[in-house]
């Protein structure tokens, strides 16, 4: 019987490729948008992802990561001072303008680290050596900050600018995730970033912190935030955070859950419609099997194994279609495009839902089928 379903459902070409086209289509569209959605998210919470450590002690009231609320520079040994802290470090972040030579002012995320270990440091640099940022007048560009400001005509190893009327020197290009501001990073010392910015009461952005190893990390945090009053959060729990702010605060959430919901719809109409069709086409052969001794439950299953195959068939296309378009529209990190297995896991589990429904539609045509339409002229 399954060589029959097979040969019923390749033999009507037309409605097997329109099927095909309706599901391949609404894998590709729900893959497309998820692996952009998820690539998203991913860039609002890059600068934490970017700096690789363990424990954030922030202001108590921040919402996400960008939002920076300055806290006391007694902080840092505050944190210190708390059981199971093996080290504390300071870290700066905040927005200045850098001048070029040429007179273009840029926007810049200023990142100072502490100078001794560097914590927070990018894991890979593209030109020159991050130590050298020890030097005077020494900064770090991230690779997004010599695409923005200009490329490598203009900012390169060597390049010299101003930050707030202070000279500041490249000496290595690093790499890191593109942000979801994309907004140019320079990196420098925590020392030398206090030169660059307006003197404020608070300059303090972020302590950051590692446990001691044996030191269960949610039982230092929750130290630091008992003994200290200040934030404290995993770097995964910040990003998520980040993330749930982000969802909340705009309208990336709806606009592309929308999309995602307009294309399981489409999908499930399409296949749905067309399937119930295809299966009306066919009813004196599906009605000569059950002359001939098939029960509803065997043509219940030719009808599953029809739609499972085409639906398996348009998952693989879809995913293949979308997989290309990240491919070439994600090159040079112009577009964010995350393929999750997850995501992949999720589309399965729809298209499977779209083909049971379209499956389920045609299987209660046939349980009411009387073997004597065989008969019947017309």
């Amino acid at each position: 019987m399954n060589y029959v379903a097979l040969k019923m459902l390749f033999g009507d070409r037309a409605k097997y490729l329109m099927l095909l086209c309706g599901l391949t289509f609404a894998v590709m569209l729900i893959v497309q948008q998820g692996s952009i959605f998820w690539g998203l998210m991913i860039w609002s919470q890059s600068s934490i992802s970017n700096l690789n450590v363990p424990i954030w002690v922030t202001d108590p009231g921040i919402a996400q990561v960008d939002e920076v609320k300055p806290i006391a520079d007694t902080a840092v040994d505050r944190v210190r001072s708390v059981p199971g802290v093996e080290w504390a470090v300071p870290l700066y972040k905040g927005l200045l303008r850098a001048r070029l030579s040429n007179g273009e002012y840029h926007q810049i995320t200023l990142t100072g680290l502490e100078s001794s270990t560097l914590i927070g440091r990018p894991a890979e640099v593209l030109e020159g050596r991050f130590e050298d940022i020890l030097q005077p007048d020494a900064v770090v560009l991230d690779q997004w900050a010599v695409e923005r400001m200009g490329g490598p005509t203009v900012i390169t190893v060597g390049t010299i600018f101003e930050l707030n009327d202070k000279l500041a020197r490249v000496v290595a290009i690093a790499k890191t995730q593109k942000s979801f501001t994309n907004i140019p990073v320079v990196y420098t010392t925590y020392e030398r970033a206090m030169r660059y910015v307006p003197r404020e009461r608070r300059t303090l952005s972020y302590v950051l912190a590692k446990a001691k190893d044996g030191v269960p990390v949610e039982e230092v945090i929750r130290r630091i935030h008992e003994q200290t009053g200040l934030g404290a959060f995993t770097a995964e729990e910040f990003g998520w955070k980040t993330i749930g702010w982000v969802l909340k605060n705009t309208g990336i959430g709806i606009n592309f859950g929308t999309t995602i919901v307009l294309g399981f719809i489409v999908g499930m109409a399409i296949s749905g419609q067309t399937f119930y069709l295809f299966t009306v086409e066919n009813l004196r052969q599906f009605g000569a099997l059950k002359a001939m001794g098939a029960s509803t439950f065997t043509l219940a299953r030719m009808i599953l194994l029809q739609a499972f195959t085409v639906g398996l068939t348009g998952y693989g296309l879809g995913i293949g279609l979308a997989s290309a378009f990240g491919l070439l529209a994600a090159q040079g990190g112009g577009l964010p495009f995350i393929e999750t297995w997850q995501l992949l896991l999720l589309v399965l589990a729809a298209l499977l839902a779209i083909c049971t429904f379209s499956a389920l539609i045609s299987i209660v045509k046939l349980a009411r089928l009387e073997p004597a339409i065989v008969f019947r002229g017309g």
